[in-house]
C-alpha cells in the first residue's frame, strides 16, 4: 500500500431540516478544514428540507471566497441519494461524508485525512460510546449484524456515515446508476485497503432522528436486497428444509395413526391446522423477498434519476470530477454554478 498525496479535501453533508445546527456546523466544519494543510470545499446538499435550511445554505455559499457549495434538490430523496448529489459537484481527491446533526464531531476530520494519505481507499468509523438511546441501539445492532451475514462485508458499524473515500471510489460509485444504494457498502465492493477508527459520538442537540423505527426496517431491506441476493438463497434453502420436514411428518402421521387410531389427536384436525399455518407463513415471506426484488429491479429499468438538482450555489466554478466508466457505465458530473 502506497501513500496518497492529496490536494484537495471535500467534504460532503447531507441537509435535512437542521437550520438549528447549520451555524454550528458550518463553523466547526470550517474551523476543522483550517487544520488541513490541502485545499478544501464543503459541499451541503439540501435533501428538500421544509424549514429555513436551505436559504442557511445559500447565504454561507454566497459569502466572499467561501469554501460553501451549496447543493439544492428539488424535494426528498433521502440521505444517500443526497449524498451522490454532493458526490457528483465536489472534486476532491479525498471525500469525507458526515452528518449535518453534529453527532459525529467535524474535529474528526483531520484524523480522516491522515488515515486517507496512507493509502487507504476507504476510511471507516465506529462511534464510540454512542450517545443515542437504547431504542435506536439494539435496533441498529440487530440490523448491522443482519446485513454483515448477508453481505458478507466485513464493517463494525455501517449506520455511522462519517467515512473518507478515495477520489476513484467516488467516482466508481458514481458510475453506478442503481437507485437504492447503500454508500458504505457499495465503496467497500470497490475498495481494497478499507480501515476502520474509533471517533467520538455526542448527543443530538437540535431536533430529532430522521430514522424512525419503520425507516430503519425499510434501510435493512435496502441493504440486504441491493447488495445480495442470499436472502433467495436462504429462501430456496428453507424451503427445500421445510418439505423434507414435512413428508418426514406427514409419514409419521400416517404411521400414528395406523398404531393408535384416529381419536389420538382430535382425528388430525390440529395439525392439519399447524402444517397449515406454517406453510402459508412461509409462501407469505417468500413473497415478501420476491416483491422486494422485483420492485427494486422495476425501479431500475424505468431508470429514472436518482435525484434532481434545482441549483447549485459556489463562489468560484470548480473543477469538474474526471469522467469513469464501470461494466459500461459511465459517470459524468453536471456542474450548474451560480455566482
Amino acid at each position: 500500500m502506497k501513500p496518497y498525496p492529496i490536494r484537495c479535501v471535500s467534504i460532503v453533508i447531507p441537509v435535512y431540516n437542521e437550520q438549528d445546527s447549520l451555524p454550528e456546523l458550518l463553523r466547526r466544519t470550517e474551523a476543522a478544514c483550517r487544520q488541513l494543510h490541502q485545499d478544501y470545499e464543503i459541499v451541503l446538499v439540501d435533501d428538500g428540507s421544509r424549514d429555513n435550511s436551505a436559504q442557511i445554505l445559500e447565504d454561507a455559499a454566497s459569502r466572499e471566497c467561501s469554501p460553501v457549495v451549496a447543493v439544492i434538490l428539488n424535494r426528498n430523496y433521502g440521505q444517500h441519494a443526497a449524498i451522490m448529489a454532493g458526490f457528483e459537484q465536489c472534486k476532491g481527491d479525498v471525500v469525507i461524508t458526515l452528518d449535518a446533526d453534529l453527532q459525529n464531531p467535524p474535529e474528526e476530520i483531520p484524523r480522516l485525512v491522515a488515515q486517507a494519505e496512507l493509502g487507504y481507499d476507504v476510511v471507516a468509523t465506529v462511534r464510540n460510546n454512542r450517545q443515542d438511546s437504547a431504542l435506536r441501539r439494539w435496533p441498529s445492532k440487530l440490523i448491522n449484524l443482519a446485513v454483515q451475514r448477508s453481505t458478507g462485508v466485513a464493517m463494525s458499524d455501517y449506520g455511522c456515515m462519517l467515512r473518507a473515500y478515495r477520489r476513484t471510489i467516488v467516482d466508481a460509485m458514481l458510475a453506478c446508476r442503481e437507485r437504492s444504494t447503500f454508500i458504505p457498502i457499495l465503496a467497500n465492493s470497490f475498495a481494497r485497503h478499507t480501515t476502520e477508527i474509533l471517533v467520538t459520538h455526542a448527543e443530538r442537540e437540535h431536533g430529532e432522528s430522521k430514522y424512525s423505527p419503520m425507516r430503519l426496517i425499510s434501510l435493512m431491506f435496502d441493504l440486504i436486497t441491493c447488495m445480495t441476493t442470499t436472502p433467495l438463497r436462504l429462501l430456496s434453502i428453507v424451503g427445500f428444509g421445510m418439505a423434507g420436514l414435512g413428508l418426514l411428518f406427514a409419514v409419521m402421521l400416517i404411521v400414528l395413526r395406523l398404531v393408535f387410531g384416529a381419536e389420538w389427536a382430535g382425528d388430525g384436525l390440529f395439525v392439519l391446522f399447524a402444517v397449515l399455518f406454517v406453510f402459508t407463513g412461509g409462501q407469505f415471506i417468500g413473497m415478501g423477498l420476491l416483491g422486494e426484488y422485483l420492485g427494486r429491479m422495476y425501479s431500475d429499468v424505468r431508470a429514472r434519476p436518482r435525484f434532481f438538482i434545482e441549483k447549485v450555489l459556489r463562489s468560484h466554478p470548480s473543477t469538474p470530477a474526471p469522467v469513469v466508466t464501470v461494466d459500461g457505465l459511465t459517470s459524468t458530473s453536471s456542474d450548474q454554478v451560480l455566482s
